[in-house]
């Protein structure tokens, strides 16, 4: 049977901006054909058995031509995959999405349109520019800024939008800027006409310059921007002095690496996303189930003997329920159990099972959890402990000094990844690294092992080092890091504060 091709509008480039309905048929493909500019975050939300293609299409650099595309998604749905073409903005805005549903059309393939946010209207929203304005103008225009080259006659009326429309939006026109300005000039534009061309628009690495239709061309040219990006011409430019917000976000322009384990690091990425940062994950760990489920499976069983259960981690609470679970038990068999949870995160976590935690300890540390129990006669009483395998000591042995039975048992376990290692160290190389986060002494160390110790020091030189706690921070500073950043409070929140008062101060 012939399969179904879905064109999908990304938006542009904020993978937030994405329709609901685009990331449900990105979920349910079979195969996805992206565009140079759709969010390659998009492409976590594909199946993991999913085909993925990348065509290219970037001004001038084409990964295929679009002959070669059009063939590639009537082979791909006349094999019966489930196709999701995925196209920067929205398909139908200079996104060459009619030919490709012409093309569907002439094979007898059955399509859907889902719409997008295009990057002209996305672009300026994200530079502070409203399009239209009661006070400055009604009347809006899209104009492509590279037409077809094979047309021997442009099918831009440049006499009538030069007089009669109050804001134009040029997409794809950076190459031909002094062309357009020329044009709109000759054609009784005012040479004074506000203009602004916004370059990588809705992503961290956006940057707007503003001129007018005579400045521009020589601004643009001192400033080297290029494509991908936006022009817009009109007064309503005026307005993005006072109205600009994306690129004043404290942390906008920095781009910073994520040591955190992928699975646990998109509140990290979120937060930081939300304050202005460009995020580059680089998982030094990748947490996975003990070796041997054994000594679990048995404290499992016998958790009726224990008079306490600690957790001192997210993943313990999820590896340790996943077990029970999987053992036919639920949470009834902790009914006479008292629990602590080290930090509020993994409080939240055990209340998603239902449970509040007895103690959580005022600093979120496991020396903090032995102090929380000097007002507890914890003499003789048994205590269950299920957390790494790589955890410090520290705690298992403040307890059992006062006089409490403890069992640490493995809950899950921590392994080395080198994910991305190759891209953070050419980006290292290259000075464009602002920050590095490390949420754990484990995310230090096995950073650590990921540079070359020749060039350790020139790797960093100029580098932010940010540390969630002082135990993290000691570790990192004995392996040879500058700490320049340690939270004052213990928690994915309180990192991403110290961060934004260190910039703030900077």
């Amino acid at each position: 049977m012939t399969g179904k091709v879905y064109l999908i509008g990304a938006g542009p480039g904020d993978p937030g901006l994405i329709t609901v309905k685009g990331l449900e048929c990105i979920g349910i493909a079979d195969v996805i054909i992206y565009d140079y500019l759709a969010s390659p975050s998009l492409l976590k939300q594909a199946s993991k058995k999913a085909q993925i293609i990348y065509v290219g299409k970037k001004g001038g650099d084409h990964t295929l031509s679009q002959d070669r595309i059009n063939k590639l998604l009537v082979e791909k749905a006349k094999s019966g995959a489930t196709v999701a073409r995925l196209k920067g903005g929205d398909p139908f805005i200079f996104g060459r999405g009619g030919e490709e549903a012409q093309v569907l059309i002439d094979n007898n393939i059955e399509f859907e349109i889902v719409p997008g946010v295009t990057s002209a209207i996305a672009a300026p929203a994200y530079a502070g520019i409203p399009l239209t304005h009661r006070k400055f103008t009604s009347t809006l225009a899209f104009i492509t800024g590279h037409e077809d080259p094979e047309k021997t006659q442009s099918g831009i009326d440049w006499a009538s939008i030069s007089k009669g429309i109050g804001t134009l939006v040029f997409l794809m026109g950076v190459k031909n800027l002094p062309h357009i300005t020329r044009q709109l000039i000759h054609h009784g534009k005012s040479p004074k006409t506000p203009v602004a061309v916004v370059r990588w628009g809705t992503t961290s690495r956006q940057v707007t310059v503003t001129g007018t239709l005579e400045t521009i061309v020589s601004i643009i040219n001192k400033a080297g921007l290029k494509a991908p990006a936006i022009i817009v011409v009109g007064d309503v430019v005026k307005l993005r002095q006072k109205m600009k917000w994306f690129e004043n976000r404290p942390l906008f322009g920095k781009k910073v690496v994520i040591t955190r384990a992928r699975e646990q690091a998109s509140d990290l990425v979120k937060l930081l996303s939300d304050l202005g940062a460009e995020c580059l994950e680089c998982p030094t760990i990748n947490v996975q189930p003990p070796d041997d489920f054994k000594p679990l499976d048995s404290a499992i069983e016998n958790l009726h003997a224990y008079d306490w259960l600690i957790f001192t981690s997210v993943n313990g609470v999820k590896f340790f329920f996943e077990r029970l679970f999987a053992k036919g038990m639920d949470v009834r068999v902790l009914h006479n159990i008292q629990t602590v949870t080290i930090g509020p995160a993994t409080a939240r976590k055990l209340l998603d099972f239902g449970l509040n935690s007895d103690i959580i300890p005022e600093s979120y540390r496991a020396e903090s959890v032995a102090q929380a129990f000097e007002k507890e006669d914890i003499n003789g009483k048994k205590i269950l402990l299920p957390r790494a395998r790589e955890a410090r000591p520290v705690l298992p042995v403040e307890l059992k000094k006062m006089g409490a039975d403890v069992d640490e048992i493995t809950a899950y376990c921590t392994e080395k990844v080198r994910d991305n290692a190759d891209l953070i160290l050419k980006q290292l190389e290259e000075k464009k690294i602002d920050l590095i986060t490390f949420t754990s002494s484990s995310t230090v160390k096995n950073f650590k092992e990921l540079l070359p110790s020749e060039n350790f020091k020139t790797l960093l030189q100029g580098v932010t080092i940010a540390s969630i706690g002082p135990i993290t921070s000691e570790t990192a500073r004995k392996l040879g890091f500058e700490v320049h950043i340690t939270a004052e409070f213990f928690t994915i929140p309180g990192l991403c504060k110290a961060i934004v008062q260190y910039f703030n101060k900077k």
